[in-house]
């Protein structure tokens, strides 16, 4: 049965002088936005889903009249229930708080406290009541007794956790960044990866990386190395929710979890929120021996400042239609650093500042009855500064080599909803972009790497010696039809992003050099105090020792799009009026599977059970099953053009492969092969600075010059990693507060990618019994490290890279490496596997009107994992 929508109604001159406000500001607004929103549907969609039982029986109650209202958007919706006890509102807006109620005749109701909904999530509310006289019609039910349930989960196997409006006003979150929040949850812990900026949590004990994360459903993902695109503020969250295990065929693109933020949006009455704050540092901060971490995952020490400050504002455009919301916060963070290279000048500090701008808008607009639009933007400028040194000192990077990182997004989202008669229709379209520059230069031109008599480094100065800069825009569409059967709600769609990826990436085209100085030359460099101000060019006139010399020869940009296209269906089958049964069945398309084969991976075919059994009004048994695919990341190809090849030498280690069977027969050289940056180590005449050549004398080293590793494409392709789902649980809500649940959950993951070398060389397996005091003593004494590995090498400890290089497998064309091979040839391979079990324990309690609220996690896991991350070998 259709829904009925009642608009509050307002005073005439007061909702006059809104709907005038609303026309001077909303017609030209709506007018560039709809030709956006054309093509798009509701993203913010939620449901609820109510079931009424007889306090005296426990029997179902047919035909209750069930009402559904959110005073902050002015709307009241009215339903009966099927012959199960139950009634569905979908199509709902997540903005306000929804109360769900029964009708009396005597005006008195069974009734919930105000509800919050997620996107893309029903809510299940179980109503409780008592009849006062048998013969009463079930349309004019007299409630005698009341008990409501709204804690735990009726309809499906999800296994997921949410921190609401009131968890995170509650919570103490450090600089209001609401991800490193999320560690409070079960399921999901802290996490570290390869570099600063990486992920700060893991969902399942998986790799940080893998995690997907949307915003109102839609995807919030940087796709070059994983993590969120734009980092989502405190004031610009409604809630935001984990899904660790067994959810919806609507979600996908993960074998790990799904991080879903819910946007914040304006209600009928203008509110908004200032804050000015300030962490002056020490001594106002507490002392600590460990060093912390800035919201970029940087290290910080004791002289670490912040100041942020921040405004939002939302509310009625035009009462009980349209709505604003908008959010602006910036924070600013300082922090010292040493530099202490003795050799050259005293202790000295830097300072280094960082930057967070980040703005949100949202615009919803109901149209009628059964048309609502929501247009959201978002855009975020972090930039973070590299001064040089490092906390507490010991670090020799002088000023000249700092850098600048930036992270800059953007996401526009246009959606549009359609509520009809038994049938809804639901979609998106969203496009964004991400700009990374990861270090851009403050000196350009070379860098210089001084190392004292000892070869220990003194001085880094100039250019950082790398460059990274990426940009991915994309563009992704959202369809989805859901229609009521009486038993069956079913549910399915379409879902395609494309992303375009360009990166400027490779080495120094003006060179990197590590110099060695004389006594000589250093003390005259020490005489002429330049301090701070040391530059290469002041090591550049004194002609030093060069003890290696690295330029790149090809510092090209380049890239490729990915597209992922998901097709999904479920079904939502009620059994009977406390069973539902949930099958769905999902299909993922990688376009990057199809590099270097062109079969890819087409057969992603991912289904999933869910079976839902409510003994009572309080308490929920759940169980579920499912395939999960990830996506590839792009990093994956990215660094498998960039590092590559198309030399005869490298080519013919490839035709040594194939002989040898290593490579698959029927590879095609063709497509594994790219012309990637390349790196060459020219000899300079002299062994000084001044007889180093230029990048353009050395061109000719592009075919003859041996690399340490070039990676190619996988010639098979490219798996997309899968994981099977188990979990089985059981919730209980105790009170109205007060509410309990035991999960269990098995994760059997495979596919996961890993690097493979296939011209590793033979095993080697040291001579131990060679060990012993008098060995250990012997190469203690020797200093000269040549020396040290020699006797190493004759007292089979150790053997040299020459002699390893003589057991890889295509050493028999030369006896060696061929000019233009490589020592290590890798591949990413997607053969990687794991195993996650785990038992979560929650008590949760809302504190309501009490002194306090509850929020109890107990996890007890086990992770076992044969890969590392993607570039790296699995140790």
């Amino acid at each position: 049965m259709r829904a009925i929508r009642v608009y509050s109604p307002m005073p005439a001159d007061y909702q006059h002088q809104y709907n005038r406000l609303g026309r001077l500001v909303l017609c030209p607004t709506l007018a560039v936005l709809c030709t956006l929103a054309a093509p798009a549907a509701f993203a913010q969609q939620a449901g609820i889903q109510v079931a009424v039982t007889s306090a005296d029986s426990g029997a179902a109650l047919a035909k209750q009249v069930i009402e559904v209202r959110n005073r902050a958007l002015g709307v009241t919706l009215t339903k009966q229930t099927d012959d199960f006890g139950q009634a569905r509102f979908d199509g709902l807006p997540t903005t306000g708080h929804w109360i769900v109620s029964t009708r009396a005749t005597d005006g008195t109701a069974s009734s919930t406290s105000a509800l919050q909904l997620r996107a893309n999530f029903v809510r299940t509310v179980n109503l409780v009541v008592g009849t006062g006289d048998p013969d009463v019609r079930p349309t004019e039910v007299q409630v005698i007794a009341r008990r409501v349930v709204t804690g735990i989960n009726t309809v499906n196997a999800e296994v997921s956790a949410t921190l609401d409006e009131a968890d995170l006003a509650g919570l103490p979150i450090e600089g209001r960044d609401v991800i490193r929040a999320l560690a409070r949850l079960p399921n999901v812990v802290p996490s570290t990866g390869f570099f600063p900026e990486a992920p700060v949590i893991s969902i399942n004990g998986a790799n940080a990386l893998f995690v997907n994360y949307s915003l109102d459903g839609l995807d919030n993902n940087e796709n070059f190395l994983g993590g969120p695109k734009f980092p989502v503020p405190l004031g610009a969250v409604r809630d935001v929710t984990v899904l660790a295990n067994n959810y919806s065929t609507e979600f996908g693109r993960t074998a790990n979890g799904v991080v879903n933020y819910t946007s914040r949006g304006g209600t009928n009455q203008w509110s908004g929120e200032a804050y000015l704050l300030s962490r002056p540092g020490r001594p106002w901060d507490a002392e600590s021996p460990f060093a912390g971490r800035d919201l970029s995952g940087n290290a910080v020490g004791e002289s670490f400042e912040r100041r942020q400050l921040g405004v939002a504002v939302g509310g009625p455009i035009s009462v009980d239609r349209t709505f604003i919301h908008l959010d602006v916060e910036s924070t600013r963070d300082r922090n010292v650093q040493v530099i202490n290279s003795p050799l050259l000048t005293a202790p000295a500090n830097v300072t280094g500042n960082n930057s967070f701008l980040l703005s949100s808008a949202r615009l919803d607009h109901r149209f009628s009855d059964s048309w609502q639009l929501t247009v959201r933007a978002n855009h975020g400028r972090v930039s973070i500064e590299r001064p040089g040194g490092a906390l507490g000192g010991g670090n020799v990077q002088f000023p000249s080599a700092g850098s600048d990182q930036d992270r800059i997004s953007s996401l526009v989202a246009s959606t549009l909803s359609y509520d009809g008669a038994g049938w809804r229709y639901q979609g998106s379209v969203q496009w964004s972009r991400f700009d990374w520059n990861y270090a851009t230069p403050r000196a350009a031109g070379p860098q210089v790497t001084v190392l004292d008599a000892t070869g220990l480094p003194i001085a880094i100065l100039g250019n950082p010696g790398f460059v990274f800069d990426d940009t991915e825009r994309t563009w992704q569409t959202k369809h989805t039809v859901s229609i009521d059967l009486g038993k069956h709600n079913l549910h399915g769609g379409v879902d395609i992003l494309s992303a375009g990826f360009a990166l400027r990436g490779g080495g120094n085209p003006a060179g990197n050099y590590s110099v060695s100085l004389t006594p000589a030359q250093l003390t005259q460099l020490r005489a002429s105090n330049l301090g701070l101000e040391l530059s290469t060019a002041d090591i550049f006139a004194l002609n030093p020792r060069v003890e290696d010399y690295a330029v790149e020869l090809r510092p090209a940009g380049f890239g490729k799009r990915q597209t992922l296209t998901a097709l999904f269906v479920e079904d939502e089958w009620r059994l009977r009026s406390d069973l539902t049964l949930t099958a769905g069945l999902r299909y993922d398309y990688d376009s990057l599977t199809q590099l270097g084969n062109v079969s890819g991976d087409r057969d992603n075919v991912a289904p999933r059970l869910a079976l839902n059994w409510r003994p009572n009004e309080r308490s929920a048994v759940r169980a579920g099953a499912g395939l999960f695919y990830d996506k590839l990341l792009y990093s994956v190809i990215s660094d498998a053009l960039q590092r590559n090849s198309t030399s005869t030498g490298l080519r013919s280690q490839l035709q040594e492969l194939l002989a040898r069977g290593i490579l698959p027969a029927d590879s095609d050289l063709a497509r594994v092969t790219f012309d990637g940056n390349l790196t060459v180590n020219p000899r300079c005449v002299g062994n000084v600075v001044a007889g180093c050549p230029s990048a353009a004398a050395v061109q000719a080293l592009r075919g003859s010059n041996i690399a340490n590793e070039i990676r190619i494409l996988n010639p098979n392709g490219y798996d997309n990693p899968r994981s099977l789902q188990l979990s089985a649980g059981y919730q209980y809500q105790f009170s109205g507060t007060l509410s309990g649940s035991l999960d269990l959950i098995y994760n059997r993951t495979r596919d996961l990618v890993r690097l493979i070398d296939l011209n590793a060389p033979a095993p080697f397996v040291p001579d131990l019994a060679a060990l012993n005091s008098a060995t250990i003593a012997e190469l203690r004494a020797i200093t000269d490290p040549a020396a040290r590995l020699a006797l190493a090498e004759r007292l089979g400890l150790a053997r040299t890279q020459t002699a390893a290089d003589a057991t890889r497998p295509t050493a028999t064309l030369t006896g060696g490496i061929p000019p233009g091979g490589a020592r290590q040839i890798t591949i990413s391979d997607t053969g990687g596997r794991s195993n996650y079990r785990a038992m979560t324990l929650q008590l949760n309690k809302d504190r309501g009107a009490d002194r306090y609220g509850l929020r109890f996690a107990y996890t007890l896991s086990k992770l076992e994992n044969d890969t590392d991350d993607i570039n790296f070998r699995a140790s």
